[in-house]
């Protein structure tokens, strides 16, 4: 009788965490927005909101790909430098084309851009997987590559869109479809796709399978190195989705562009209550962290607690709490 009662209020425990890991995200986010209203009623007018989530669509789009990665138990600190890559590369495609192919150049460039942020991923993956480096180590190795690349293209200086597309490339950030910015379409979107991916897909249990215990998952007949390098290729995918709606945004790519962007997509995945060490991932709550923290940012710059220039550290004291937070509730 004992053991029946101790596996029901283990059992129970297991559910009260797993819903807690669910909703905590969501309640922080309605928590941040009632504490912005009473600092500075501005705070959730439908201008300011609305400005705040298309920012944060970057970091929610890369961080949706960045929860398949942590959930199957790897890590990637290129995403900043490799989004800058293939902003510089997917510029220099189209205004090569726009002569020629004319406005045809836009969508062509955006296919350059899937190709290639699928190929910077997928060559993270295999330095992991088959060429067994940690993954700390392999991408901060690509992160340095990435960076170096886009500064070597751009000289030093900016990659400008050409003057003929930049009209036409505007609605990608700029437009909105019933009065919904297009670019929080778009990650909404991507993170549908990846809910059902991780969640009813057979793909998602073994990433989970592969982040829990990756010896278990081994002798379940589970491909590790298969497993990790589509999470990565996922990764780099949603990258690029991220680049193609950044690029209207300022017309250009430089150096700087999406720096400490890994940082906030780290975070923001925290946040969201995958669990850094593997075997979870939670994509909506990964959203939701993503505009918690450009919440917190603008929050900062409406208010005068705290300069603004203190993001950075802000976002960074947020990543250490929740990694406590992970660590004690386990």
């Amino acid at each position: 009788m004992s053991a029946i009662v101790g596996s029901t209020r283990l059992r129970q425990e297991r559910e009260w965490n797993i819903g807690w890991a669910d909703v905590g995200p969501f309640l922080a986010l309605l928590a941040l927005l009632v504490i912005g209203f009473v600092i500075n009623p501005d705070f959730l007018s439908a201008t300011n909101l609305g400005n705040v989530i298309t920012r944060s669509a970057f970091i929610a789009i890369i961080a949706v790909g960045a929860t398949f990665v942590i959930s199957s138990g790897g890590l990637d600190l290129s995403v900043g430098s490799m989004a800058a890559f293939i902003t510089g590369i997917t510029i220099l495609f189209m205004n090569s084309m726009a002569p020629e192919w004319g406005l045809s150049a836009i969508p062509a460039g955006m296919v350059v851009a899937i190709v290639v942020g699928t190929a910077c991923g997928l060559m993270n993956g295999l330095i992991v997987t088959v060429g067994k480096i940690e993954p700390f180590i392999a991408t901060l190795g690509t992160m340095g590559i990435f960076r170096a690349l886009i500064t070597y293209m751009s000289d030093g200086g900016t990659i400008p869109i050409d003057r003929s597309l930049r009209e036409a490339y505007r609605p990608v950030y700029f437009g909105t479809v019933g009065g919904v910015p297009l670019p929080i379409l778009i990650s909404i979107a991507v993170a549908a796709v990846a809910s059902f991916a991780l969640y009813k897909m057979k793909y998602g249990r073994k990433c989970a399978a592969v982040g829990a215990n990756e010896d278990v998952a081994r002798y379940s007949g589970i491909s590790i190195i298969k497993t990790r390098t589509i999470a990565y290729a996922i990764q780099g995918a949603c990258v690029a989705i991220a680049a193609i709606c950044y690029v209207p945004r300022l017309g250009a790519a430089t150096p700087t562009t999406g720096v400490l962007w890994e940082l906030q997509v780290i975070t923001a995945v925290v946040i969201g209550g995958t669990a850094l060490r593997g075997g979870k991932g939670h994509v909506w709550g990964t959203v939701a962290g993503a505009v918690i923290l450009e919440l917190i940012a603008n929050l900062m710059v409406l208010s005068d607690f705290v300069s603004e220039y203190l993001v950075a550290g802000v976002q960074g004291v947020i990543i250490i709490i929740a990694m406590l937070i992970q660590r004690f509730s386990k």
